[in-house]
């Protein structure tokens, strides 16, 4: 089980975007796969078209971490039952959601002890069946972040190429060494996605070769584009490898390739 925190310090970068891009990508590989949503303002959950219907969301198992049991409590996402109608085979692929809520905001505070960082990783230890996590992180440093981190095996960290995302990149991740030395040694690799290029933005060029300069080889191939469905398709609470539409098909490539690197990371951690 290789479990990634998206991550990000500026809100409104597409953080969500790409967690639900690489859900959906995972979902069509057939990769079963469990989106936690860490974020309290649970938009994850609402574009993968799940709500809690008597499970208990995130917050709650969080709170009861030494008995909670995730598997019992996670909920399928609508794209799920989409794909096993559109499929003609009897293994149905597996995308599940542990729900997001607003009672997470409790934990997400400056000052969060230790041992409530180990909260999600005792969780997850107790977990089984799922070959990739993903957790969708609030967009700060505080408490939350930090428990994702700590039960990571991998970060990918969401920036657009503009000048305040790329300064709030580079903070991220010194604060990503300090975190790894006090509190996770073992983490494995960092990566940076520029999400939302505009390659007809001369701004946007500019701040590509900063990014590549400043963060070298932990720069992922491909970017990911702006596209003008991608807020059309979250509405709609669709999975865009499922969305009907000839002109979203470059934007399915982006996301497979980006799963693919990812998962031979996860190949290149286990050997």
């Amino acid at each position: 089980m290789h479990v990634v925190s998206i991550s990000s310090l500026k809100g409104g970068v597409g953080k969500t975007s790409v967690t639900l891009g690489l859900a959906s990508a995972a979902l069509a590989a057939g990769i079963p796969t469990l989106v936690i949503d860490l974020d309290p303002h649970a938009d994850a959950s609402t574009g993968l078209g799940v709500r809690a219907n008597g499970k208990q969301p995130i917050g709650q198992m969080l709170k009861n971490a030494r008995r909670a049991r995730l598997e019992d409590q996670v909920v399928a996402s609508a794209w799920q039952s989409k794909a096993a109608e559109k499929k003609s085979r009897t293994r149905i692929p597996v995308l599940d959601v542990a729900v997001g809520d607003a009672y997470t905001g409790i934990y997400d505070r400056p000052d969060l002890r230790t041992r409530d960082l180990r909260r999600l990783t005792q969780i997850l230890s107790r977990t089984s069946g799922y070959q990739l996590v993903l957790i969708d992180c609030p967009p700060s440093l505080n408490g939350l972040t930090r428990m994702a981190w700590s039960a990571s095996d991998q970060l990918l960290l969401v920036a657009e190429p503009s000048l305040f995302s790329v300064a709030g990149t580079e903070r991220t991740q010194r604060a990503l060494d300090l975190f790894r030395r006090e509190f996770a040694p073992s983490l494995g690799p960092v990566k940076v996605v520029a999400n939302r290029v505009r390659k007809d933005s001369a701004e946007h060029t500019f701040r590509l070769g900063e990014m590549r300069q400043m963060f070298g080889d932990s720069m992922v191939k491909p970017e990911i584009p702006e596209h003008p469905e991608w807020q059309q398709i979250q509405g709609a609470a669709y999975s865009v490898h499922q969305w009907p539409s000839k002109a979203t098909a470059p934007m399915l490539n982006q996301f497979d390739a980006l799963l693919k690197e990812i998962m031979a990371s996860a190949g290149n951690s286990n050997s």
